[in-house]
Formats: C-alpha cells, sequence, structure tokens
C-alpha cells in the first residue's frame, strides 16, 4: 500500500512539472508581475499584450509563477491564455545544431520620440546616475533595450544612454544595422562651397567704389572731405571682407563644467582637433571644418556641431549641447 501511494505521489509531482513548462500568452494590455502569489504583495514587473511567457509553476489556483529575463514571479492566471505545450527534450544527433528556444525581447531597437524638451540621458538606468547629455523635444531616438521597469536604453547620434520612459514615444520599428560593418575613422566632415558671400561683397564693393567716385567728383577740391570719405568706405569695406570673406580661425583649448560626453576641444591647427570623451573615456583627434559660424567634426560615424558665439565661447548642438569657454 505504501509503494502504490508513493507511485501516486510521484505521478502528481511529474504531471505539475510538465504543464508547468507550458508556453502561454498575455491577453491583458499590461499584466503585472509580483514577487509572490499574493494580489498585494509587490510589483516587480509587467508584460505587454500577446507577449509569450514560460509558466514554472501552475499549482496555485489563481496565480501562475513565471520566468523573467532576469529572475522569477507570480501572475494572475485570469489574463494569462496557454498556447501550445513546450516540446519535448529529444537526443540531439552528432554534429547538429539545435534551434534556439530564447524568446527575444519584445520592443527592442524600437524607434522612438522624445515628448519633452531637455530630457536627460544618464549612464545608468538609475535616476541618481551620471548625466551623459540632453536630448531636445521631438528628437528621434532608437530603443536598444528596454527590459527594465522605469528607463529605456538608448543609442543617438553620439552615444548610449538610458532616459525615463515617461518621456518616450513609440513611432516606428528600426531597421537592423548591417553585420560586419566596417568602422570609419574619424574624418573631415563633407563641406558644400557656396559663392553667395563673395557676390554679396563684389556688389557692396562696387557700391563703394561708386559712392567713392562721385564724392571725389562733387567735392570741389575739399581735401577733408574726400579724406572723410575714403575713411569711411574703407574702414565698411574692412568690415564687409571679415565677415563675408574672411575664413573664420579657431585655435586653443575650449573646456566645459557640465557633466555632459565632450569635456574639451583643443583646436590644434586650422583642420585639426583633439576632443576629450567622457563618456568612453578617452581621446581622440578629428578633422573639422567652419562652415559660416557653425564649426564640424566627427566622432567615428557621429558628427559633433559647435556654434561659434565668439572667439572664447563655443556652444554645443543637439546630444553634443553645452558652452565651452577658452582657456
Amino acid at each position: 500500500m505504501t509503494k502504490i501511494l508513493f507511485l501516486f505521489f510521484a505521478l502528481t509531482i511529474f504531471s505539475t512539472s510538465v504543464n508547468a513548462q507550458d508556453i502561454y500568452r498575455v491577453t491583458a494590455d499590461k499584466l503585472r508581475v509580483r514577487a509572490t502569489k499574493d494580489s498585494k504583495s509587490k510589483v516587480i514587473g509587467s508584460i505587454s499584450k500577446n507577449e509569450n511567457l514560460t509558466v514554472l509553476d501552475a499549482g496555485d489556483a489563481k496565480f501562475y509563477k513565471i520566468k523573467l529575463k532576469n529572475s522569477e514571479g507570480w501572475v494572475s492566471k485570469d489574463f494569462v491564455k496557454k498556447i501550445a505545450p513546450a516540446a519535448k527534450p529529444t537526443t540531439p544527433q552528432a554534429n547538429t545544431p539545435q534551434p534556439s528556444t530564447t524568446t527575444p525581447t519584445a520592443t527592442s531597437n524600437d524607434m522612438y520620440r522624445t515628448t519633452t524638451d531637455d530630457l536627460r540621458v544618464r549612464e545608468k538606468a538609475d535616476p541618481k546616475s551620471k548625466i551623459v547629455g540632453h536630448l531636445p523635444k521631438n528628437e528621434n531616438v532608437a530603443v536598444i533595450d528596454s527590459s527594465n521597469t522605469s528607463f529605456y536604453k538608448i543609442k543617438v547620434t553620439n552615444g548610449e544612454g538610458w532616459v525615463s520612459k515617461e518621456f518616450l514615444v513609440r513611432i516606428s520599428p528600426v531597421n537592423k544595422p548591417a553585420a560586419d560593418k566596417t568602422t570609419v575613422a574619424a574624418s573631415v566632415p563633407l563641406q558644400t562651397k557656396s559663392y553667395n558671400n563673395i557676390i554679396f561683397f563684389a556688389v557692396v564693393a562696387l557700391i563703394l567704389i561708386t559712392i567713392l567716385y562721385f564724392s571725389i567728383k562733387y567735392a570741389s577740391g575739399n581735401k577733408f572731405l574726400i579724406g572723410f570719405s575714403v575713411i569711411v568706405i574703407l574702414v565698411i569695406g574692412y568690415f564687409c571682407f571679415i565677415t563675408f570673406i574672411q575664413e573664420k580661425i579657431v585655435s586653443g583649448t575650449f573646456a566645459s563644467n557640465e557633466d555632459i560626453q565632450y569635456k574639451t576641444f583643443n583646436f590644434k591647427s586650422k583642420d585639426s582637433v583633439s576632443v576629450t570623451d567622457a563618456y568612453r573615456d578617452s581621446i581622440f583627434t578629428s578633422k573639422y571644418v567652419v562652415e559660416g559660424d557653425m564649426i564640424k567634426l566627427y566622432d567615428q560615424q557621429n558628427t559633433i556641431m559647435l556654434l561659434i558665439r565668439d572667439d572664447h565661447t563655443l556652444i554645443g548642438e543637439g546630444f553634443t549641447r553645452g558652452t565651452f569657454t577658452k582657456k
């Protein structure tokens, strides 16, 4: 009699174990995952609608014990539907690769848009973590990790970081990058040659020469009036030249005391700059160009833009946001 009871008990445990490995699907819009099988226990995560999950324990009358990415938890049976039993293990044949049963992370590699201005980008998924950058409103970003309950890991033009989920809205999926893509070395961006400033300066010079001609012609030999007219025209011509024709030159080291990714820009020559990257804890050298009041340079495949406010101040644009003062 004892042997029969023991056999019955063993078969019951085995049956529960088999059923616990079945695959289920979430039917609620946002299913809460709790720490214990109690409707008042702590919520440790949530699962989106139609997402698959693996049940580890189906013995409770109201709750399933499920497997999360890095832990385990309990969900209500009312919002979970069984879809298929787990495949029975078979003996693998020699030199035959077995298919992976890992379920991909939902919503990873999706494109999102920021809903607030000056969104803080942090180094880790922690509200007290170091701020590595800021994002303006309506900026598009790629989410590369959505497993955290409060933060998204994002990829932007100049790096990666973590932002609060409250300020991002999904807009479309992101195409996966091509495999084995060769890294592009830091180089000078393409510069389009514009002749608008030269044409404008030529027109101004023609007008000034015409004014000088008539000033001399109708000055009736008044040397003071002629000399004054020449000085005024030369001063105007000089300022037009340095404003529209002369190429801007940036030199020296510009640094920022803000908590941002790029800390210093050391302009060594008219086309070479050394940049201190606090996010990667490294220093790299890049070529740069000046287009009007804007400096453009590359960090590998990314473009960094700096606005020239004056000879001693540069303003970072986009993800490079910050104020850099000449030392």
